[in-house]
């Protein structure tokens, strides 16, 4: 049985997350990697910034909002992903119909439960057609606009009875998320900075126009090909980093193991797996350093995390399991970073690095400070390290 050892693990990171010394563009990182984390609206960009030489915020939006070879779109684990337009098909069957199938349960209930309609299932189909009527007659339109225009989308409920947190809540932003995750609707262009999000939303048929027209895919094969990506990027891994990762059963994903011929390997005394293609020793990637956002894919890639924290996921994610920012040497985690109120990025390192490694961070904190030019970024899920004193 193949062995792979935390060194080795941590070498393969390097290459397979485009961490290390390499030049690429926005589509071949998000292809490479299934897709980008972009439930915060400025991770995708920071993810970027750490893995481009010379990468710019418009380069992020052009695929996004220009040449539309990439779109945002809610995936696996009803997270919020930047991923490349041609992949959506596979996406969608793989893992969004089931999000969808999700959402518009839960919705349906409440509808009923909350007296808004005595058939929830109705109710979630007119609006849905009166939503997308309205988006093919009038282009890219805000969701408070959809809501003023259309008295389908009319009606409250209430997430907390009784609760401090409670109260009438719009049912119409629920809507919309149904439509998203079906892959009916789009966000389109953003009406705040690369920081916030205040999409437009478009039919998918009239922003994507053709873009992804190979149709829908089947479940099990969608499934195989995301596996088999996930695994040359993130592998070798436990099967439950894999289940955790897509969100999906334990069945689903022993099969999709199974359909890719995926073999047993050993990681540092617990039991992973492989694609079979992708045994041979990985060489050794250099020293480097990062500087990644909070909700980075490379911080969230797995469930089981010792090999790359070392002792600091306390420290680095928060009570829910969210990742803040964090700050990397040679393929662990070192501590985090944050930014004083006039922009300045701060490493916080907390752990045994070498001078280099400090110096290097430094550099990438000082650069980091530039390329955000004064902008102040806070974190949707700040760390306990990434949003306390300055350590270390």
């Amino acid at each position: 049985m193949r062995s792979f050892t935390v060194a080795e693990r941590r070498a393969r990171l390097a290459r397979r997350h485009f961490l290390g010394p390499q030049s690429t563009d926005v589509t071949t990182v998000t292809a490479g990697l299934v897709g980008l984390h972009a439930t915060d609206p400025a991770t995708p960009y920071l993810s970027l910034w750490a893995r481009i030489p010379g990468f710019d915020r418009a380069d992020l939006d052009a695929v996004l909002y220009r040449d539309r070879t990439m779109l945002k779109h809610l995936a696996m684990r009803r997270t919020l992903w930047a991923i490349c337009t041609d992949s959506l098909p596979a996406v969608q069957a793989a893992a969004s119909d089931r999000v969808a199938a999700n959402e518009s349960r839960k919705l349906i209930a409440d509808v009923e439960k909350a007296g808004v309609a005595a058939d929830g299932a109705a109710w979630l189909q007119t609006a849905c057609t009166a939503v997308l009527a309205y988006l093919e007659a009038n282009g890219p339109t805000s969701a408070a606009q959809l809501r003023t225009a259309l008295p389908e989308l009319a009606g409250t409920w209430d997430p907390a009875p009784g609760k401090p947190w409670g109260g009438a809540t719009p049912l119409s932003p629920r809507v919309i998320t149904v439509l998203a995750v079906r892959g009916a609707v789009v966000r389109g262009p953003n009406q705040g900075g690369w920081t916030s999000s205040r999409p437009l939303w478009v039919s998918a048929g009239s922003w994507l126009d053709g873009a992804a027209s190979s149709g829908p895919s089947a479940p099990d094969a969608s499934g195989t090909e995301l596996v088999r990506t996930w695994l040359r990027a993130f592998g070798p891994a436990t099967v439950a980093d894999v289940k955790w990762w897509f969100g999906h059963t334990l069945t689903w994903t022993r099969r999709a193991l199974a359909d890719i011929g995926a073999v047993e390997v050993d990681l540092h005394g617990t039991p992973g797996v492989a694609l079979p293609d992708d045994l041979e020793p990985e060489p050794d990637a250099g020293p480097w350093c990062a500087l990644l956002p909070g909700l980075d894919l490379s911080t969230m890639g797995w469930v089981d995390r010792d090999w790359y924290l070392d002792g600091l996921g306390d420290r680095v994610f928060d009570t829910r399991g969210n990742a803040g920012p964090t700050a990397w040497v040679n393929g662990r985690v070192v501590g985090a970073w944050r930014q004083s109120d006039d922009g300045r990025v701060l490493p916080q390192i907390v752990a045994e690095v070498d001078r280099g490694a400090r110096q290097e961070l430094q550099r990438k904190a000082d650069a980091l400070t530039e390329w955000l030019d004064g902008t102040v970024v806070k974190p949707r899920f700040p760390s306990p390290l990434s949003k306390g004193p300055p350590e270390g």
